[in-house]
């Protein structure tokens, strides 16, 4: 758009040149007529749209709002959830509510803009008139020639034509100029994450010797916020080892996870990576050797194929590795029974898609984790969503399955994290306890009452 208006200027300024000077050989008062017929309603053109520019700044909350109300309308993630409630009603009033005091703002604004256009235009008008009488008068008068006076006609015609397209060009340019300062804003609010440079200058940690992960004195708190999630956290995670992190909801485990990835950096500490700090490593290199299954996990509506080697697109999607990722995450039968097998769609989003449920959706995620084949696996609630003989068969060959690769596991689900090599107790964002399942059982504390309130829970339902 701005290189079309860039050319639409040039082509009309050039143009516009030719008849102004014919003008001026003319009758020089004439120009500066034209001129003075044009300018008012290019500046109401550009007051009022610096003003739409910070309406539409202003307002952008409630677009957002009526954008998100229209979506949990019209989705389908929520129409079970609005149906059974009834929600319906009480979310179309507020849309509607909220369009309306939009519609209002946008209508004021418009009413000023159509007045001022009109007078602008009332004036372009009196003094276009005016200058054809003037010149009229003068042929009459035989003052001119009426040759001369067509000629005005048609120069001052073109002339105004030319100088309206002209005007609306840098008008186009100022709107468009307006709206990509949201851009730059936005480009300009979060640098990507820094990487500190190591003595010798490679930001690098490979060729290193694994040492595991290790986190070291972290602090963090989100952005804008003051509270703080983690406090002094401090844990070693050797090579080849499966840990688990427990603790309430808002203990700060998947937070770890992503200080990890470098979603987000640390306030205070740091977190070694094989001996490296992980603000020394790419952020790109450190993600490729990282395997994770977050608890948002994403439902790819492509094919089973497509939602497995997504996991590691730089390696060849063969059969052999696909399905041997399916299968450990025990999905790959399920996945050869469709239609189409590995080609077959999944999700409904498109025609002849296949629907999978929940626990199905969860083990593909684990498969594309799997595929990956990293250094390193996370594992955020893998298994909240399967039923207990798929999570008994899913962690009764874990090792195996991770072939001397480090893990860690988040789950709320004490009877998964037993298996750990070393299990870490999370409160308040800070380690409480942190051992094996024998020696926090035997240590008789938060992690034992955990334990033993979910084992309850699971006997009082079996003796019922």
């Amino acid at each position: 758009m701005i290189i079309n208006a860039l050319a639409t200027l040039l082509q009309n300024v050039i143009s516009l040149a030719g008849v102004a000077w014919l003008l001026l050989m003319f009758q020089w008062p004439v120009l500066l007529i034209l001129i003075a017929a044009v300018i008012p309603g290019m500046l109401v053109r550009l007051v009022f749209s610096g003003r739409q520019y910070l309406r539409e700044r202003s307002y952008t909350d409630m677009e957002r709002r009526a954008a998100y109300y229209h979506w949990m309308l019209v989705g389908k993630e929520l129409a079970k959830e609005i149906r059974m409630f009834g929600l319906g009603p009480t979310f179309i009033n507020r849309f509607q509510s909220i369009r309306t005091t939009l519609r209002r703002i946008r209508l004021e604004l418009d009413l000023k803009n159509a007045w001022f256009a009109a007078a602008a235009q009332t004036l372009s008008v009196v003094l276009v008139f005016g200058a054809y009488f003037w010149v009229a008068r003068d042929a009459v008068r035989g003052v001119i020639t009426v040759g001369a006076f067509v000629m005005f006609y048609q120069a001052f015609q073109k002339g105004q034509t030319f100088l309206q397209a002209a005007l609306e060009a840098v008008a186009r340019l100022y709107e468009n100029n307006l709206f990509l300062t949201n851009l730059y804003e936005f480009l300009d609010t979060q640098s990507r994450p820094t990487v500190i440079e190591t003595g010798d200058g490679h930001p690098s940690s490979r060729g290193l010797p694994a040492s595991g992960i290790v986190f070291e004195d972290v602090w963090f708190s989100y952005p804008g916020s003051d509270e703080t999630v983690l406090r002094g956290v401090s844990l070693q995670i050797d090579a080849g080892q499966v840990a688990a992190l427990v603790g309430l909801n808002g203990a700060g485990k998947t937070t770890l996870v992503k200080l990890l990835c470098r979603l987000y950096e640390v306030n205070q500490g740091r977190i070694l990576l094989d001996g490296v700090d992980v603000r020394r490593i790419d952020p790109l290199e450190l993600r490729s050797r990282l395997a994770v299954v977050f608890q948002d996990y994403v439902q790819y509506n492509l094919t089973a194929r497509d939602n497995i080697w997504f996991g590691n697109v730089r390696r060849s999607d063969d059969p052999a590795g696909l399905s041997d990722a399916a299968r450990q995450a025990g999905i790959d039968e399920a996945l050869r029974a469709l239609p189409k097998g590995y080609e077959s769609t999944l999700g409904r989003l498109f025609d002849n898609g296949h629907e999978l449920s929940i626990g199905q959706w969860q083990k593909v995620a684990l498969a594309r984790a799997f595929f990956r084949n990293t250094d390193v696996v996370v594992l955020d609630e893998p298994t909240s969503s399967m039923d207990p003989k798929a999570e008994y068969e899913l962690f009764s060959g874990f090792h195996q399955i991770l072939g001397g690769r480090t893990a860690i596991l988040i789950s709320h689900r004490m009877s998964t994290v037993r298996m750990a090599d070393c299990i870490y107790v999370l409160q308040d964002g800070a380690i409480a306890e942190s051992g094996s399942h024998a020696e926090l059982m035997s240590a008789d504390g938060i992690y034992r009452d955990l334990f033993e309130t979910q084992a309850r829970h699971y006997r009082m339902q079996g003796a019922v």
